[in-house]
């Protein structure tokens, strides 16, 4: 089963690795971490090393064996290490990921063409059911932001 997730997880980050995995009715909860050497800060593209600390991000994702998967990311902040830069410190970054999101992209994206032949109701009812706990005004938030997936 680990074998089969590690696969799965590098197909989203090849430098994510699992710590650990929760199996309940249903849901999977995965923790996560990253094993980058060097994270890139995002305002200036300097890589570091030095760990300022480390934080749990909560994030959803596509469902596995029909569970809801809840992804538990242990995300690093970092020290920039350029002193032209802008920011003294920065929060590792993920590639499925947007910036400061707490749903996969891949999930963003199951959700937009769900919901785009049906209902806002009707896809938060189904996704809810099915996928992952998704209401209506979430929907409709996705919705506005990506107009052109509608």
């Amino acid at each position: 089963m680990v074998i089969i997730m590690e696969k799965l997880f590098k197909s989203l980050d090849t430098e994510l690795e699992i710590l650990d995995y929760k199996i309940k009715s249903d849901k999977i909860i995965i923790t996560l971490v990253s094993n980058r050497k060097n994270v890139v800060c995002p305002y200036c593209n300097q890589a570091s090393q030095k760990v300022h600390s480390f934080y749990q991000r909560e994030v959803k994702d596509l469902p596995i064996m029909d569970k809801k998967v809840i992804l538990l990311l242990n995300t690093r902040k970092m020290f920039c290490d350029n002193p032209m830069c802008s920011h003294k410190t920065f929060a590792e970054r993920y590639s499925f990921l947007r910036y400061k999101a707490r749903k996969s992209e891949r999930l963003i994206q199951r959700i937009l063409d769900i919901s785009a032949s049906v209902s806002s109701m009707t896809a938060a009812d189904f996704l809810s059911k099915n996928i992952a706990d998704i209401g209506k005004s979430t929907i409709c938030s996705l919705l506005k932001k990506n107009p052109t997936d509608c």
